[in-house]
């Protein structure tokens, strides 16, 4: 690769990561005002699906970012969200469900179009969901946590979908 594309490439994942981290801490200090706990629409995801749709067409930008760039992106925005919110210990319950979800993600990119990232987002906020209640399950060694999956689960699959389109239309407004 050479120097200038090198250059370009870590100025769009520093770019992208600055984004999701600023989403990121604007959603944690403002939650939805619904009765239901735990459910939040997660909209720095949307960041980690441009990341990973980003650079998949011939775009003007020159620079493609792989799934294990995309990857890179939503392990900065973890330990720094968790840093700069001033909780430490969540980055335990944003990493089991970040990765879990990436690697659904990763997945579902081989198997759909640009034009259906919202069925990639969905999919992924569900596999969030599984992996911070499979970490709070062995943390707190209360499988009865279980239970409350079908609930988040539902919840996941609206706002992952509301994610997904909201990168699905930020890729195709920019034309990348």
């Amino acid at each position: 690769m050479r120097k200038n594309t090198t250059i370009k490439k870590l100025t769009v994942m520093a770019a992208l990561t600055a984004a999701a981290l600023i989403i990121f801490i604007i959603e944690a200090q403002a939650p939805l005002p619904i009765a239901v706990p735990g459910v939040k629409l997660g909209l720095a995801n949307t960041v980690t699906l441009f990341a990973l749709f980003y650079g998949s067409g011939s775009g003007r930008s020159g620079v493609r970012l792989t799934a294990a760039d995309a990857f890179m992106i939503l392990i900065c925005r973890i330990i720094l969200g968790a840093v700069l919110t001033g909780r430490p210990a969540a980055i335990i319950y944003s990493f089991a469900g970040g990765v879990l979800a990436f690697l659904a993600q990763a997945v579902m990119r081989k198997l759909v179009t640009n034009n259906q990232m919202w069925a990639c987002g969905a999919v992924g906020a569900v596999f969030h969901n599984i992996g911070q209640i499979a970490a709070a399950i062995i943390i707190t060694k209360t499988p009865a946590i279980a239970a409350y999956l079908p609930v988040l689960a539902i919840a996941g699959v609206f706002t992952g979908a509301l994610t997904g389109l909201a990168a699905q239309l930020t890729l195709k407004r920019l034309s990348l």
